[in-house]
């Protein structure tokens, strides 16, 4: 799958393509299925099934506090979107100019003229161009003026409930990732290349892998119980783990990281991608007295991720 960071990095030579556009945090089952009718129409028509994202997100640049914690990492999402035949992912900067594009001058500008669509697949809830003033009946009259198929798309259901990025984001605030797995289709996990850190794990008798995530995750800060695959070398087992996903506040630290330690195996992950899938919510973060504490706090909760897969493979 090709990336392309901005629309303006996309050659002329591109050819034509059949788009659908979206943040697509996590690639729900909801996101899944605008994404096969792509790839599906894409087929048909002989042109390159096409995803058009944004970074940042349309919410986090109106209004950055407020947005919601992100369900999915970049890597993640091109992984899932490559999965499932995407040719091309587009990630634009959403800035005040793009932002400021009317809804017909988006789509004949940017889609049309610099795209070439000959189809576009969107959600029946779809809203374009400045002050989201573009609906689905301005779309199609302008598929039919420019030449190209609008296909619109319903929502997925899972239990009476639509599946959206919003009720995906709900599960994960209340750690409840069995119901995130049913939204989404697949256990959820975070992924993205191990970095050094301060060493500290290490220094308290369970180093890590640390995975710095750049954007807040919209899953329960806390600890636990977890999978680790190394995504980077072919046929690589998933290894046992327990993790803690926060902010380290015993540390008085502010950003952001996972940390895994990797349960019964000694393994050097600096710079390596990987997959981390969340199994089982163990507890929330805490803030220890002393650094005394957190150890024996990090050793009770590795012995629960053990009990944890030995009462799995029981």
């Amino acid at each position: 799958m090709e990336l392309v960071r901005g629309l303006h990095n996309l050659p002329d030579s591109a050819g034509p393509c059949v788009l659908t556009i979206g943040n697509f945090d996590g690639v729900h089952r909801g996101h899944q299925a605008l994404i096969s009718r792509t790839v599906e129409h894409a087929r048909r028509l002989g042109a390159a099934a096409t995803v058009l994202s944004f970074e940042p997100t349309p919410r986090e640049y109106f209004s950055r506090e407020r947005a919601p914690g992100r369900v999915s990492t970049l890597r993640g999402k091109l992984l899932d979107l490559h999965a499932m035949g995407v040719a091309r992912l587009i990630v634009q900067r959403f800035h005040r100019g793009f932002a400021a594009y009317e809804a017909v001058a988006f789509v004949r500008e940017l889609l049309v003229g610099r795209l070439q669509i000959r189809g576009i697949v969107v959600g029946d809830d779809f809203r374009f161009g400045a002050r989201r003033a573009g609906d689905l009946a301005l779309l199609r009259r302008l598929g039919r003026e420019n030449g190209f198929e609008v296909d619109v798309v319903g929502g997925v259901e899972h239990d009476g409930l639509r599946c959206s990025s919003t009720a995906v984001r709900e599960a994960l605030a209340a750690a409840d990732l069995q119901r995130a797995q049913a939204l989404i289709g697949r256990p959820y996990r975070l992924v993205g290349r191990i970095r050094s850190g301060l060493r500290l794990g290490r220094r308290l008798g369970m180093p890590t892998a640390n995975l710095s995530l750049q954007r807040r995750p919209a899953l329960r800060l806390g600890v636990y119980v977890v999978e680790l695959r190394q995504l980077d070398v072919d046929g690589a087992a998933a290894l046992p783990g327990v993790a803690n996903l926060g902010v380290r506040p015993t540390l008085g630290l502010t950003r952001c990281l996972l940390e895994t330690h990797v349960l019964g195996h000694d393994v050097n992950l600096y710079g390596a991608c990987v997959e981390v899938r969340f199994r089982e919510f163990l507890r929330p973060e805490a803030r220890f007295e002393s650094l005394d504490a957190l150890a024996a706090q990090m050793h009770r909760d590795k012995d629960a991720a053990l009990a944890f897969f030995a009462a799995e493979s029981a």
